[in-house]
């Protein structure tokens, strides 16, 4: 790197970079740091030069760096923007939300998944499975059997502790009516519910870094 910033330092240079990977980033900052104008040539083009080179698509260092300086020459580059203070934190949180999205979108693809095997009638009584006292149901009480079991008074008292509005006596009697006429499958169910478990505790971890990132996004854009 120094030999590199002396030679830089006696002539106004570009430095061109085929970007194939993530390892160019901390060079290119480097670079701009040091006031050496970074460019990357796409690799698309790269591939396609190779063959004017000498009619073959073969590939080694001495040819790319050839093809990449004549690519330059000819103007066929650009300039990365690289974001800087308050704009990077954003790209890398905007980045990371998209990630956890993905991650999000699976888990509760998976959680209707097991409800459409082990109970298909909850969603009669639940339209919106990611409400307060339906997360309370299917962590602690998720199959039919467990809800007759139970039965409804137990139930209405533990939503009761934690959700004040939009459950009642209604509600949970049509729970356990649906448990009861349920038509989902009974075997296996010691390890749905430890596949239940673990995918609300994903469903859980997912949702809280969403909330953990906009917190600091509007901290930023603040």
């Amino acid at each position: 790197m120094k030999e590199l910033q002396r030679q830089c330092a006696k002539t106004d240079v570009i430095f061109g970079i085929e970007p194939t990977g993530r390892y160019w980033f901390p060079l290119a900052e480097f670079l701009q740091h040091e006031g050496i104008k970074a460019i990357v040539v796409n690799p698309h083009h790269v591939n396609k030069s190779k063959e004017l080179e000498d009619n073959s698509p073969t590939k080694n260092d001495y040819k790319d760096a050839k093809v990449i300086a004549d690519l330059i020459r000819n103007g066929k580059y650009t300039e990365p923007k690289f974001p800087k203070s308050v704009y990077a934190d954003l790209r890398i949180l905007m980045n990371l939300r998209e990630k956890v999205m993905v991650n999000f979108g699976q888990v509760q693809r998976r959680i209707q998944n097991w409800l459409d095997r082990f109970f298909p009638e909850y969603q009669q009584v639940f339209k919106d499975w990611e409400g307060k006292a339906s997360l309370i149901t299917l962590s602690e009480f998720p199959t039919p059997q467990d809800i007759v079991s139970l039965g409804a008074y137990t139930i209405l008292k533990r939503w009761k502790q934690d959700v004040k509005r939009a459950v009642g006596m209604k509600r949970v009697e049509q729970l356990v009516q649906a448990a009861k006429s349920s038509i989902g499958l009974t075997e296996g169910i010691v390890a749905a519910k430890m596949e239940l478990k673990a995918l609300l505790e994903q469903y859980e971890l997912f949702a809280r870094q969403l909330e953990d990132i906009m917190q600091q996004v509007e901290q930023l854009l603040g």
